[in-house]
């Protein structure tokens, strides 16, 4: 049986796969071409992450489709229902990236409070010059203990957002539709464990409560965050979207920073995908990464294999 890694699949995965009879096709297949590559090869399963889309007329132009795997938690490229009524798995890996996410949230978190983003641009060109006035410059930074980080989407990237504020000595408010509480349990070096238990709140009370905003839902018709939103917020907020591009209104945050609203905003994920707007990538007060948050090592390593164990249960 032939499986098309479209997007890639780490090494770990490939190996126990093809130790488990299969074929790993990795080849980057455009997306007008993947059709005719599918059928031409009789491909049985295909992988993709973020980039490539599989909707219903690429299923049923397929018929020797019988899985489709996404690696990582959205599947908000893949029409899911029309897949699974035609006899077709779909499977994600919804555990295998979180920390890589949450960990990302924090990178973003910590350059912003202490100015890295622009430090590092500025650096290299003045700090021969004029290190005394980068240093009063960057001077004002503040610490994330003590301050009051609001998760908004509960699931499991959520908790490890939570996890890893919990051990700065952050106050962590959370919400989500459907998520009414979870415990977090921090698993400390030696082998000790503490576990919190976060209930969810409405929504307005994180936008009134938190010093720091963090977007973790799937994909939505409509945004999360607009200037509505923005105005509910503390003087001085942090907003972070790790998510989904379209949560969050682009040209309300903008405002938000030009008004001096919102003082930090790291983007990892954007509308216009893959072209970010000009306004977003030349703006010194943002914090900007190009969608890498399940992109670590270990978790594509986790995701490949995750993958590879589904695929062998549900067809070999």
């Amino acid at each position: 049986m032939k499986i098309l890694a479209n997007d890639g699949i780490s090494e770990s995965g490939k190996e126990a796969l093809e130790k488990g009879g299969f074929e790993v096709l990795t080849v980057k297949v455009a997306q007008n071409q993947l059709e005719n590559y599918i059928n031409e090869n009789n491909v049985d399963a295909i992988l993709v992450r973020s980039a490539t889309q599989v909707r219903q007329e690429l299923i049923e132009a397929c018929p020797s489709l019988k899985l489709i795997g996404r690696g990582g938690v959205g599947l908000d490229n893949i029409d899911v229902e029309y897949a699974e009524d035609n006899g077709l798995h779909v499977i994600n890996t919804p555990d295998a990236s979180s920390s890589s996410v949450a960990e990302l949230v924090f990178a973003h978190l910590f350059g912003m409070v202490r100015f890295l983003h622009s430090s590092n641009r500025e650096m290299p060109l003045e700090g021969d010059s004029r290190f005394k006035e980068l240093k009063k410059a960057y001077a004002q930074g503040i610490e994330l203990r003590g301050k009051t980080i609001g998760i908004i989407g509960f699931g499991k990237i959520g908790q490890e957002v939570a996890k890893i504020a919990i051990g700065l000595g952050m106050k962590v408010l959370a919400t989500d539709e459907e998520v009414e509480s979870a415990p977090i349990t921090l698993e400390f070096f030696n082998g000790q464990k503490s576990t919190f238990t976060i209930h969810t709140i409405e929504i307005d009370e994180i936008l009134k409560e938190s010093d720091f905003i963090s977007l973790h839902t799937p994909a939505l018709e409509e945004y999360i965050i607009t200037s509505t939103e923005i105005e509910k917020m503390k003087d001085g907020v942090g907003i972070i979207n790790t998510a989904r591009g379209g949560l969050l209104n682009e040209v309300d945050l903008i405002n938000g920073i030009e008004s001096g609203k919102v003082q930090y905003a790291g983007l990892d994920v954007f509308e216009s995908e893959p072209s970010p707007e000009i306004q977003l990538l030349m703006n010194p007060e943002l914090s900007l990464t190009p969608h890498i948050g399940a992109a670590t090592l270990e978790a594509q390593d986790r995701i490949g294999l995750e993958l590879a164990k589904q695929i062998l249960e549900l067809l070999r």
